[in-house]
């Protein structure tokens, strides 16, 4: 590794080939000093409430100690369930503070997939959003969770406007299905309590797991990342950096503030828009529901705000939406794409519309993610994934493990950085698989790199389905759908989707000639959430398969 690589040209003025990321002994020593440094400042802004740095510190304090005096111990696991609300943020910062390790779950799991989640976490306790307590109820007693915190939608909007709100989602919306947890503590009860105790900070370092980041598997079933402190520290430090040349051209005094529409259970936003906001004293704008287009275009014609990172679906969705112009786009500088490909035509949309192109970037929750991006000053569309980011090195490797060098020949995108993840979570055979004797990182991805050290991507070799950037694994799906009375067997594929980039489509087999359709969809709601059910439904006598009886999902695609 001493020659310099050839990306390294194409980096914009400014951005360093390298960065020192032992800056931070933890994740936590980042947040405080944006707790101390920024205190004034706004941190999030949220249903038209102003949140504080100061505000966050605090809460996240009393929360810290009442999650100490539940008896916890340094490094035992703490589920995190909820939409993009205040008390995420909050609850994390807690999380960490304790010493403990955060568990991101997406909100709109069934009772199966959470099931899963935490009993294979470990998890302990959880910090859920009463909308989805429902879900925890059905299967609690077959989790380790033996303590529930319970947050509503206005707990952090103060008593008359939060009570409104709460009211609003339970009775007129009735987003909030009966459940019965009698051992939960509201939220706004464990902050009171917490403030009460002591908090006795732990001893942490850079090598302290931080977050175990869920991501599916080959094998179908969901494992853990593991996330230490350092490795997200490092993508925090490098996406700044790589930021920087639009960034700089804020005007002086203004703070830089970011929209967050993406999920912050998803390792993107986690650490792009609220890591990377703390550490720059940003300000986040937190978008609860980004499937209500109507709703984020009213919230974001009230701001001023210079980056969003979306998937391209959203970017679609927003351009092509009659409200579009009732928001100032002129300050955005960084339209970050990422989760997905970037289309060119939603490219070329954006571009004409906001002046602002959108830079795509790469990444997966094994990398804390990203790992390369187009640089932020580029002008036009490369339809690339850019090129590596400080500190990172990708290569592409052949069925062998050999290095392709050869521009424009395909191989796996290999990756090695500080950002790389530990390992899966009590997965040696799985973390065996992926990462090779030199330290890089297997993504399954097939890429090819052209002179400049660009790469894209051409194909996966995994049989991963990519849905608004999201991963479904067809394992899992087969799973669920052949346990539907009447299916015989069944297959999973991707077909090409123009909202979400890829669909899943499921082929079937009939064991009961009556099976229809429609009970095969209905079985899939209940047991996936909603971006795994199959959008298409094929019935078929047999499907293709190997010698061995091994489904060819490869040859159920190319026939698509």
């Amino acid at each position: 590794m001493n020659t310099s690589p050839v990306w390294l040209k194409s980096y914009p003025d400014g951005v360093p080939a390298d960065i020192d990321f032992t800056q931070y002994s933890s994740l936590v020593a980042l947040l405080e000093e944006s707790f101390e440094k920024y205190a004034n400042r706004v941190a999030y802004s949220f249903l038209g409430k102003e949140i504080s740095y100061a505000q966050t510190d605090q809460e996240s304090m009393a929360m810290a100690a009442y999650l100490q005096s539940l008896g916890l111990s340094k490094g035992d696991r703490v589920a995190v369930m909820m939409p993009n609300v205040p008390q995420y943020p909050v609850a994390v910062a807690a999380i960490l503070r304790a010493g403990f390790v955060v568990v991101n779950v997406n909100p709109l799991y069934t009772a199966r997939e959470l099931e899963h989640q935490l009993k294979d976490s470990g998890a302990k306790a959880i910090v859920i959003i009463e909308n989805f307590a429902a879900t925890l109820e059905k299967c609690l007693a077959q989790t380790p969770v033996q303590h529930i915190v319970l947050a509503a939608m206005g707990d952090r909007l103060g008593m008359l406007k939060g009570g409104l709100v709460n009211y609003v989602v339970r009775n007129v919306k009735k987003m909030v299905p009966a459940f019965n947890l009698p051992q939960a503590v509201r939220f706004n009860d464990a902050l009171a309590k917490g403030r009460q105790q002591t908090f006795r900070k732990p001893v942490l370092n850079a090598d302290d797991i931080a977050v175990l980041q869920y991501t599916g598997g080959t094998t179908g079933v969901s494992k853990g990342a593991v996330l230490l402190h350092r490795n997200v520290i490092a993508n925090v430090l490098q996406s700044e950096a790589w930021n920087l040349p639009a960034m700089k051209n804020l005007p002086a005094g203004e703070q830089p503030t970011s929209v967050c529409a993406l999920p912050l259970y998803h390792i993107f936003a986690f650490t792009v828009n609220m890591m990377l906001g703390m550490r720059m004293g940003g300000k986040t704008i937190l978008i609860p529901n980004p499937r209500d287009l109507p709703a984020v275009l009213k919230e974001l014609s009230k701001h001023t705000f210079h980056s969003l990172p979306a998937v391209n679906t959203l970017f679609n969705g927003l351009a092509n939406h009659p409200d579009f112009n009732t928001v100032n786009w002129s300050n955005l500088k960084v339209s970050l794409g990422g989760g997905m490909a970037v289309t060119p035509t939603v490219a070329k949309l954006w571009l004409e519309k906001t002046g602002c192109p959108i830079c795509e970037g790469y990444g997966l929750s094994e990398t804390s993610p990203s790992a390369s991006c187009n640089p932020v000053n580029s002008t036009d569309f490369s339809g690339t994934i850019g090129v590596p980011i400080p500190g990172t090195w990708m290569k592409l490797l052949d069925d062998d493990g050999n290095e392709v060098t050869t521009p424009g020949l395909p191989g796996e995108i290999a990756i090695k950085g500080p950002q790389v993840m530990a390992g899966y979570w009590q997965r040696p055979d799985e973390t065996a698989k992926v990462m090779t004797e030199d330290g890089y990182f297997k993504s399954g991805d097939v890429g090819i790199q052209d002179e400049r050290g660009y790469f894209k991507i051409v194909d996966r070799k995994k049989d991963m389905i990519l849905v608004s950037g999201f991963n479904v694994y067809p394992n899992e799906v087969e799973e669920v759908a052949s346990a539907c009375l009447g299916v015989m067997e069944c297959a999973a594929i991707g077909v090409p989707d123009e909202k979400t980039g890829e669909a899943v489509k499921l082929v079937v087999v009939k064991k009961d000639p009556a099976l229809t359709e429609a009970q095969i969809m209905a079985y899939c709601r209940e047991n996936m959430t909603g971006y795994k059910q199959p959008r298409v439904i094929e019935f078929r006598d047999e499907l293709p398969k190997t010698p061995v009886g091994k489904i060819l999902r490869r040859e159920l695609r190319n026939k698509t």
